[in-house]
């Protein structure tokens, strides 16, 4: 609140909306208190020029004057609030209300914000370089990109929705394009993968993009970690002893305790056979 002391005359509140969309209209309000006072004028500047007047005693009271960046809606706008009809770039600035009384004091007050008008991509953040697959000790290289934009968006990579690393980031030089200065973003993300970052099999590699408090959009990406080949069925199944190990050992050994008997049983048929007469 804007106050001069010992007058009657004070300015309550200065409301300038930003950031704001370009192309969007913007209301810009100006209140105050005459208290015993009479309005002699509210006048309107753009970063030191005047670019709207409204003198109650004047046929019309409201009157616009030109301005590069600055449409005024004149059919909405009044004594306590003006219009800016599809605010450009340019539009950006410090504005100014100044509110005066009459005569014969004269008594002004006057209030500045500043606006910061934006041009936002035509569409979200894009990622590129990636494969559908990784495996332990590979190393992903990915980028996010944001599209043209004024002032240029803020990039921001999370891996399985925690924020990277700052030394897996990449930037790269804004590609600045255009009469109006539109900005291109590029963010690189270049890390060796690790058990660590596969969750459930999968790796989720997102990227958010965002301008000021008016625009967040972001763009993820999941890719699948490489399971192992399977085992062949007879690994699967269970393992062959080596030739020579004592599993051979002692298959042998019952192999000739069980042969015995059987030679015994033949000797004795055959001493029988020769005790017998002819």
């Amino acid at each position: 609140m804007n106050t001069i002391s010992g007058l009657s005359l004070h300015l309550l509140e200065l409301r300038v909306p930003s950031p704001v969309v370009r192309n969007q209209d913007v209301r810009l309000e100006c209140h105050f208190d005459l208290d015993d006072e009479v309005l002699y004028s509210v006048k309107w500047y753009k970063d030191g020029n005047e670019f709207y007047r409204y003198v109650p005693r004047d046929m019309p009271p409201a009157q616009v004057f030109h301005l590069p960046g600055v449409k005024v809606d004149i059919h909405n706008s009044s004594e306590s609030a003006v219009v800016l009809s599809s605010v450009e770039l340019s539009s950006s600035g410090v504005y100014r209300c100044e509110v005066s009384g009459e005569a014969p004091f004269f008594q002004t007050v006057t209030e500045h914000r500043e606006m910061l008008v934006v041009a936002l991509p035509e569409e979200g953040p894009r990622i590129s370089g990636g494969r559908p697959r990784y495996q332990v000790g590979d190393t992903v290289r990915v980028n996010c990109t944001s599209g043209r934009s004024k002032p240029a968006a803020n990039l921001k990579w999370m891996i399985n929705g925690e924020p990277a690393d700052p030394k897996f980031l990449v930037p790269h030089k804004k590609i600045i394009t255009g009469r109006e200065g539109l900005e291109t973003t590029v963010l690189g993300l270049q890390f060796v993968v690790r058990h660590k970052h596969f969750k459930r099999g999968d790796m989720k590699l997102k990227c958010v993009a965002s301008i000021e408090s008016v625009y967040s959009r972001s763009n993820e990406e999941s890719v699948e970690g490489e399971r192992p080949q399977r085992a062949s069925v007879l690994e699967s199944r269970g393992t062959v002893a080596p030739a020579g190990s004592r599993a051979d050992r002692v298959q042998a050994a019952g192999s000739r305790k069980a042969f015995l008997p059987h030679v015994s049983l033949v000797a004795m048929c055959c001493f029988l056979l020769a005790l017998c007469p002819r």
